[in-house]
């Protein structure tokens, strides 16, 4: 995997483009600079969880006795719930309920950006191919500068786009996040299972 690729498949991962209503909604009650401060600190504390996953999933692993091969299918598994969600949302949101008052690190920072699905992928990256932690780093530090930047321009790409628009988008990222979702399901197993003799 390269670092554009990695980058690509953490911004999907990531999905600003389906988050716009989410956090326009939680940040709707507060003034325009405190909504930035918070837009900020959530981000931050989601890039913290996201790179201590990467670094230490790996160690995370050896000390619960997990293969990489179950990780794998697990993350792949995660992953193509989140896109079945993100294909036929539920009633109540992608995440479920959203509690009032002021976010702090739940919903925004996780499980919004730094999901499961995220975390879990991170992790898989760290582990198979722990001598390019610092490409996974960077492709990392893309895929959230990209977030970052949607997510601060999301009353404008609100207005600009629409609703119709965005839920679109989140749609054909869903349908990617499932084809990844199987791809990895389908490398756990490959993996795990014996080839042919």
């Amino acid at each position: 995997m390269t670092i554009a690729s990695a980058a690509l498949l953490l911004f999907i991962i990531l999905d600003p483009l389906g988050n716009i209503p989410v956090f326009l909604s939680l940040l709707r009650g507060l003034p325009p600079k405190r909504q930035r401060i918070v837009l900020a600190r959530e981000l931050l504390i989601a890039l913290g969880v996201l790179m201590l996953f990467l670094w230490g999933g790996k160690y995370a692993l050896e000390l619960m006795h997990l293969r990489q091969e179950s990780v794998s299918i697990a993350g792949g598994i995660v992953l193509f719930l989140i896109g079945i969600r993100m294909i036929f949302p539920p009633p109540e949101g992608l995440m479920g309920e959203i509690p009032d008052g002021e976010p702090f690190i739940v919903p925004m920072a996780i499980p919004l950006v730094a999901g499961p699905s995220g975390m879990a992928a991170v992790m898989l990256m760290g582990s198979n191919d722990p001598s390019r932690l610092g490409d996974w780093s960077l492709a990392l530090m893309i895929a959230w500068g990209a977030t970052a930047a949607i997510l601060f321009s999301a009353t404008i790409l609100y207005k600009l786009l629409g609703r119709r628009a965005l839920i679109a988008i989140e749609r054909l990222m869903g349908m990617l996040l499932v084809a990844i979702s199987v791809q990895m399901i389908l490398d756990g197993l490959g993996a795990y299972l014996p080839g042919p003799p």
